[in-house]
């Protein structure tokens, strides 16, 4: 009878797990506990960007001095999935999901997660990296008790990229390959819940009305396996915590913000309310450039400039947004929504409690 809690930690750096260790060791939260990590950190979000490797070492170091477990054997086991870039109003900050097994009610809101087999270079943003994904999504479900697709809030993946691609990979540029990664796993999420149908390789980065808006994928250097993490509602677990998601069908789409932060409880109107903010515990977004250079008929320049990353364009603007209506800078907003919403749109998810 399992009882899920969210904490939403700040950092100075980010190698900086004080405020965690801290409720560690007043026991407010048991490390033992701890089933996932998701996070924002300040780099720049990019194939360089190892802010996030400098994060999950630093995490796994800490809950292997307080669980005796190895660290190695606790990041096999243990998503953390970081996303750079914390442009504008964006803060660093990461979600640390605990999961008490001695609680539990009739039904709440559940986790589970799964990893899937190591997936080399050449393996990437093909059809045997969709099947481990979906795979793996399937796994995380049936731990989490959640039977029905229907069922899930979201699905979490990081998956891996490779900074030296080699000859056997599906493209020898590297950010090709991790915006292949996100679009493998994107279709392994959408296969595994029925919202996208007879996946394949060849339809990756080209039809991209094939979507789910359940997916959120993250792609990095920092990690070797697709590492799932499933939202959704399941018999048995504790009542208390609601989470809500929503497509977003452009960058300017205040109204599916909003609308995520209603299917999760709040009175958003489009902001939350003062007196509601601290039931908030947790935002994730994700969005994507038009790849049509325009943004409801008016020409945008995310895509042609050459001195900053049209991903870092997209989160600063799109982090703006989700923080207004949060009321906050400690929202996860992650660029790179290949399949993960509507073309041009993405998704936001919402924890809160209820």
């Amino acid at each position: 009878m399992p009882k899920l809690s969210i904490h939403r930690l700040p950092m100075a750096h980010p190698g900086d797990l004080s405020v965690l260790a801290a409720l560690i060791a007043t026991g407010e939260l048991r490390a033992g506990d701890i089933r996932a990590v998701i996070g924002k950190t300040e780099g720049n979000g990019g194939l360089n960007d190892f802010t996030r490797g400098y994060f999950t070492q630093s995490l796994m170091l800490l809950l292997a001095r307080e669980t005796g477990e190895d660290a190695a054997s606790l990041a096999a086991r243990l998503p953390c999935v970081l996303s750079g870039g914390t442009e504008g109003a964006l803060s660093p900050h990461y979600l640390v999901f605990a999961v008490d097994r001695a609680q539990g009610g009739a039904r709440g809101l559940a986790l589970g997660t799964a990893f899937s087999p190591p997936t080399p270079a050449a393996a990437i943003g093909r059809n045997a990296q969709i099947s481990q994904v979906a795979q793996a999504v399937r796994e995380a479900m049936a731990q989490a008790g959640i039977t029905r697709a229907e069922d899930v809030v979201l699905v979490q993946v990081k998956a891996p990229c490779a900074q030296a691609p080699g000859p056997e990979a599906r493209s020898p540029d590297p950010r090709v390959l991790m915006a292949l990664s996100r679009a493998a796993a994107a279709f392994g999420v959408g296969l595994a819940l029925g919202d996208i149908l007879d996946a394949a390789e060849h339809d990756l980065l080209r039809d991209l009305n094939r979507f789910s808006n359940r997916a959120s994928i993250s792609s990095g250097i920092e990690v070797t396996a697709n590492e799932v993490v499933v939202f959704g509602h399941a018999e048995g677990w504790a009542p208390g915590l609601t989470a809500g998601v929503a497509p977003m069908a452009d960058l300017l789409d205040l109204g599916g913000v909003v609308a995520a932060f209603r299917a999760s409880g709040l009175d958003a109107a489009p902001s939350v309310p003062a007196r509601q903010r601290d039931r908030v515990l947790g935002v994730i977004a994700k969005g994507e450039p038009e790849r049509n250079g325009a943004i409801r008929g008016a020409r945008h320049t995310m895509l042609g400039d050459t001195d900053l990353d049209a991903q870092r364009h997209l989160r600063g603007a799109l982090g703006a947004i989700v923080a207004s209506v949060a009321g906050t800078g400690q929202v996860f907003v992650s660029g790179g929504a290949e399949h993960q919403g509507p073309p041009g749109g993405g998704l936001v998810c919402v924890f809160a409690r209820a």
